[in-house]
């Protein structure tokens, strides 16, 4: 009790791959860069089909950073072309980069003002239920892109649903994997990486969503925490 947080993940998948994928989390648990566990817990509940809503995947390009601080100042571009504030970008940056620890969830963060909207210190808010609709043709479109490894795959498919999710404008990310540097900014205009958003060897990082002015913040805590997405991929020759 009161240790520290090493990771966690979702996934949404059916009864028949339950066992494989469980497998899969338990090897990751006891192999993670931040360290193994001595300590996992996984929760396994039954998702009625009916009410898992499909989102179609965002678009993703890569921008290579020479560093960290070109890095940030790239995402903070990509942020005020979306519609977030100079104060609000500065103050989201701020609240990452002052991290004492590594967030289990993501900050709400007011894009016109700044402020943070959400009052769960640093538990934040927790996105889950989501996963990809074909895993096979996930595989296939990452490596037609250019893309690899399970940090993109879980990014781009937590992106797309906080995307979708009422109020969202954006969001940014940077992992806190000591080994992985790339971080993100996702909107409706796609999943950008950034080749390079935080020291090499860093254990700190987290996520801001940044929300609309007045939005409901329970509805949309609802939604992140509890609807169930399936994110759908292209077919080959397909456009996003």
């Amino acid at each position: 009790m009161g240790g520290r947080h090493i990771s966690g993940a979702e996934r949404l998948v059916v009864l028949q791959r339950l066992g494989k994928i469980t497998q899969d989390m338990l090897e990751r648990a006891f192999s993670h860069t931040r360290g193994s566990a001595d300590f996992v817990n996984i929760t396994i509940e039954a998702v009625p089909r009916e009410i898992v809503k499909p989102v179609r995947l965002l678009p993703a390009r890569t921008v290579d950073v020479l560093d960290f601080t070109a890095g940030r100042a790239a995402a903070k571009s990509e942020l005020l072309s979306i519609g977030v504030s100079n104060q609000a970008v500065e103050r989201g940056m701020e609240q990452l980069v002052k991290l004492t620890d590594s967030m289990r969830g993501a900050m709400l963060v007011c894009a016109k003002t700044g402020e943070r909207l959400d009052n769960t210190g640093m538990r934040g808010i927790r996105v889950s239920r989501m996963d990809s609709n074909d895993e096979d043709v996930l595989n296939q479109w990452m490596e037609c892109q250019g893309l690899q490894g399970i940090h993109a795959r879980e990014g781009m498919i937590l992106a797309t649903k906080v995307v979708s999710a009422p109020g969202v404008i954006a969001e940014l990310c940077w992992s806190d994997d000591p080994e992985y540097v790339t971080g993100y900014v996702a909107s409706a205009k796609g999943y950008i990486r950034f080749t390079k958003l935080k020291p090499y060897g860093s254990s700190l990082g987290g996520r801001v969503f940044f929300i609309r002015e007045n939005s409901n913040v329970a509805e949309l805590c609802k939604y992140l925490e509890k609807q169930p997405v399936l994110v759908t991929v292209p077919t080959e020759g397909e456009d996003l």
